[in-house]
């Protein structure tokens, strides 16, 4: 994981998760480029994103979305 945000993340390229809540106040929003996925909180802007590489995103999401609990 980086600290430091590519410039070229711009508020064009966020989108919000599809799993927020009604109110939209527990949600995460990302911005994808080739080599790497941008994740902020959608509610609080003035705290700084991080930016994680593609690969651990998808496995991130991989994990994420598996039918079954892995022991």
């Amino acid at each position: 994981m980086t600290n430091t945000l590519d410039p070229y993340f711009t508020d064009s390229h966020w989108k919000k998760s599809s799993y927020s809540e009604g109110s939209g106040n527990a949600c995460i929003e990302t911005a994808v480029l080739t080599d790497q996925v941008g994740i902020r909180d959608s509610k609080d802007l003035t705290r700084r994103p991080i930016a994680v590489p593609t690969t651990a995103w998808s496995r991130f999401v991989d994990f994420i979305t598996v039918d079954e609990v892995r022991p």
